[in-house]
């Protein structure tokens, strides 16, 4: 499979070490990448040692391997997460090493595997990361997500393209909206994260008590818990802080809702893509914060299986808002990858949410957070709901309502 040039392959590699986990010298990296992935992962881990790295792990996988497993091994297998994979990512984690990820997935890799086995194969891969995922989810480490494409990724979003025509396009949209095609991308995106932290520093000092949301479809009131804290672009290590992007793309500012104080119905904009299943044209129902009814064109049991991992998997933990207008939003294309979609579009997330998203929440346990409002659960699921046609308002302390979006796009000035 022909390759980009060298020239923006460098400068991608060098925008998610530099920009995305800021890679410090001496310090440990583990990157997360498929084999299809190789070419460029090679490159990112040359060059990490010249940026002075200590070592640099590579934790493989392979998504043929992967469909395999699950089209013969029994559910009891699945569900068995060795001790020793549990203990190396905590291993790293405590060494204190950047953690990148490179994300490629087919994202109809389990199309027909039983979706039982896959709920189950999820909710033990959950638990068993539940300590290191601690670590991301409270900025303790430097984590950071690219992509790069794959031939059934690339086909998936143009399916009237042959295989090298799918992946040279996919790269020119990837490279755009990660700005790599840029004379300068690591300045550019100093620049775009100015723009996010004006963002949430506006919604932080407004401390909206809920949101409300309209839009086909959509008729939803999200309350906020006493104290939340709207993050977005750059996070800071908790110790020494040292600031990452733990997403790139990322155009969104998010929050954690109130776990108890959602009402109304929210549908989907764009398809979800979770453990390799699509699911597609679907809504939830919110009473006192929980789900109580939903449907799905497409993937109704992939669906069913998530909101039951566990009890907090039917409430949401976090809301994120992207204006209409992102770059991913103007491609016009639907991504079928969580990391690109959700941000062309206003989403919420189901299960749990960042404690580091109240104020003190990194250092309360799981019944304090209750206490406040902010969810737990072992799954993380982003949805988009956003459109051009979503209004958005804020409701202020003493009950005021003013717009947050309009038609999609931000209703207010951060300037």
């Amino acid at each position: 499979m022909k390759m980009p040039s060298n020239d923006k392959l460098q400068k991608y590699a060098e925008l998610a070490l530099r920009t995305g986990v800021n890679l410090q010298d001496g310090q440990l990296l583990m990157i997360n990448s498929t084999i299809d992935g190789a070419e460029f992962t090679r490159i990112v881990a040359q060059k990490a040692f010249e940026m002075g790295a200590k070592d640099v792990h590579i934790n493989w996988g392979d998504d043929t391997l992967t469909r395999m497993k699950y089209e013969h091994a029994d559910q009891e297998t699945l569900s068995n997460v060795p001790q020793w994979q549990q203990q190396k990512f905590t291993y790293f984690a405590e060494q204190g090493a950047a953690i990148l990820s490179i994300r490629s997935t087919d994202p109809d890799l389990l199309k027909g595997i039983d979706a039982g086995k896959v709920a189950a194969a999820n909710k033990a891969r959950a638990e068993a990361m539940a300590t290191f995922r601690d670590y991301t989810m409270n900025d303790r480490i430097q984590w950071s997500i690219v992509s790069i494409p794959i031939p059934a990724w690339a086909q998936k979003i143009f399916p009237d393209e042959n295989v090298e025509i799918a992946v040279e396009k996919l790269w020119e949209q990837i490279f755009s909206i990660v700005r790599v095609d840029q004379e300068d991308p690591i300045a550019a995106w100093e620049e775009h994260n100015r723009t996010l932290i004006k963002a949430r520093e506006y919604l932080n000092k407004k401390q909206y008590q809920k949101l409300i949301y309209k839009a086909p479809g959509t008729d939803l009131e999200v309350a906020l818990p006493k104290g939340h804290i709207w993050k977005g672009g750059p996070s800071k290590t908790v110790e020494g802080g040292v600031q990452f992007n733990p997403n790139m793309p990322t155009e969104e500012v998010f929050t954690a809702p109130h776990k108890y104080g959602v009402e109304g119905t929210v549908s989907s904009t764009k398809p979800l893509n979770y453990g390799g299943n699509v699911i597609d044209n679907f809504s939830v129902t919110f009473k006192e914060g929980k789900v109580v009814d939903y449907s799905a064109e497409e993937g109704s049991e992939t669906l069913q299986h998530l909101l039951d991992t566990d009890e907090g998997s039917r409430r949401l933990g976090e809301l994120a808002l992207v204006p209409h207008e992102s770059p991913i939003s103007k491609s016009g294309l639907i991504f079928y990858n969580t990391l690109y979609d959700e941000n062309a579009s206003c989403h919420l997330a189901l299960g749990k949410a960042y404690p580091n998203n109240m104020t003190g929440g990194s250092d309360m346990s799981e019944d304090e957070l209750d206490r406040n409002g902010v969810n737990h659960s072992l799954s993380h699921v982003d949805f988009m709901m956003g459109s051009e046609e979503l209004d958005i308002d804020g409701v202020l302390e003493d009950g005021t309502t003013e717009p947050v979006m309009r038609n999609g796009s931000w209703a207010i000035s951060f300037e």
